[in-house]
């Protein structure tokens, strides 16, 4: 095939090319990719960095000759023109998990988002899809015949073995252990490309998010393990542990600020009850001193989502915490924390898989983070969610609600006594008239 070209067939030519391999085969030439797209196929890609470039290169390049292909990604890193409909209903995206490069694409109507809790979405796909080929960046493999999935294993990991996979290997990805090695005999075909790693960079705190994150760092205990999301807040609690010992990290996200945390000796997981000694990711997300971190680091585990998301896996360890960032949130304490101004701009993500496992856990702890006010100075507190805001975590399910002005405790709080706690914790200007609001709306007399 030449450089670049797109193989279509049938479901038997797929699993007839390359033939079997009983010792490691060599990867198709440099700069050709063989991908066998059945008409009406569903494509699994890895999210973020695990996405093969090349191979999708070559799937677009023979959109001509597909039929009613979709192709399943959470949070993408590449834009391309079929996200756009340049390919008609020939070759359409299903994402999982809107980023800022599918999330103009979903505005448009030219690609499609199904809701989802992300511990759900290796079931959403085994269920509601054909799975019919998983194509996955990976690291070269190694002497003893093995690829490894890198930075990821999220919702492909499950798939290993028992869906025709291909692969695009890279120097630049790094080799990682976990659930997400893959044995060349599992392979269908590989392929090799030079692409290096999107690269995303710690996001700076001003004093607002390291206001919010002091209050958080102050009540997680020594011991406890940890989730905690991506953004400036985020990076300013992590910077609020430093004083801390032995926690552990069981996250769905890791980045560099965590790295920060491990080799300073502040992350030890010795108190974890599940994979003890050991930092628990289901991908990896940040710059190349991440990448280069993860090399062969063996206290770094890679696992499937349908285990780290989990909540029942998660309410197995005591003392644990997350922290995620919300939008909006209601007089009741209903979090919208996946649109803006009731526009979609994301998706669930995990943060209802972690505040319902933190909830079961012994002595665990959910935290809610948001400022009290957006950039153009509006409140995010409100007596009502915004037409089209979509709850993402429950009111029975949130913790913790905190602003730079304090920690709204609502679990087993009344009505009334929530939307008094939210209402202290808002911005001072707007606190009167959301007392007089949540009068209107009979939360209190």
């Amino acid at each position: 095939h030449p450089a670049g070209a797109a193989f279509i067939g049938s479901h038997t030519d797929w699993t007839r090319v390359p033939p079997p391999m009983n010792s490691l085969s060599a990867p198709v030439t440099a700069g050709a990719e063989i991908v066998l797209v059945t008409p009406g196929a569903d494509v699994i890609v890895p999210l973020a960095n695990g996405e093969p470039t090349t191979v999708l290169d070559a799937i677009e390049a023979g959109a001509d000759r597909l039929e009613d292909v979709r192709i399943h990604q959470m949070h993408a890193l590449h834009d391309r023109p079929y996200m756009h409909g340049a390919y008609g209903d020939r070759l359409r995206h299903v994402s999982y998990f809107l980023s800022h490069i599918t999330r103009p694409a979903y505005w448009e109507g030219t690609i499609d988002l199904v809701p989802n809790h992300f511990s759900e979405v290796p079931m959403i796909l085994r269920r509601s899809t054909k799975c019919t080929v998983v194509v996955a960046a990976c690291s070269p493999p190694d002497q003893h015949g093995y690829f490894s999935l890198g930075t990821n294993a999220d919702y492909v990991a499950g798939l290993i073995g028992r869906v025709p996979i291909f692969l695009e290997a890279t120097p630049y990805m790094p080799r990682t252990r976990g659930a997400n090695v893959v044995h060349h005999s599992q392979v269908a075909g590989w392929c090799e490309s030079e692409r290096p790693l999107v690269e995303v960079p710690r996001s700076e705190a001003n004093d607002i998010d390291r206001a919010i994150a002091s209050l958080v760092a102050e009540r997680i205990p020594d011991g406890a393990s940890v989730q905690i999301g991506i953004g400036s807040i985020a990076s300013a609690v992590l910077d609020g542990l430093r004083g801390h010992r032995d926690l552990g990290i069981h996250t769905e996200l890791l980045h560099d600020g965590m790295v920060d945390l491990v080799e300073e000796g502040v992350v030890t997981g010795v108190e974890k009850e599940v994979r003890r000694n050991r930092v628990v990711t289901t991908f990896c997300l940040g710059t190349r001193r991440l990448y280069d971190w993860l090399e062969d680091n063996a206290v770094v585990e890679v696992l499937g989502v349908d285990f780290v998301n989990d909540p029942r896996v998660i309410a197995r360890m005591s003392r644990f915490n997350s922290v995620n960032a919300t939008t909006e949130v209601d007089l009741m304490g209903q979090c919208a924390s996946e649109t803006i101004g009731g526009r979609y701009w994301s998706s669930s993500g995990g943060q209802a898989d972690f505040a319902r496992g933190a909830m079961y856990a012994d002595e665990g702890q959910a935290f809610i983070v948001t400022p009290s006010l957006t950039r153009d100075g509006r409140s995010r507190i409100v007596p009502s969610l915004a037409s089209g805001s979509v709850v993402t975590t429950l009111k029975n399910t949130v913790d913790h609600v905190v602003t730079e002005h304090g920690v709204a405790e609502l679990r087993g709080k009344a009505l009334s006594d929530r939307a008094r706690a939210l209402i202290a914790v808002a911005d001072p200007s707007v606190r009167d008239n959301l007392t007089r609001d949540a009068r209107t709306l009979g939360l209190f007399l």
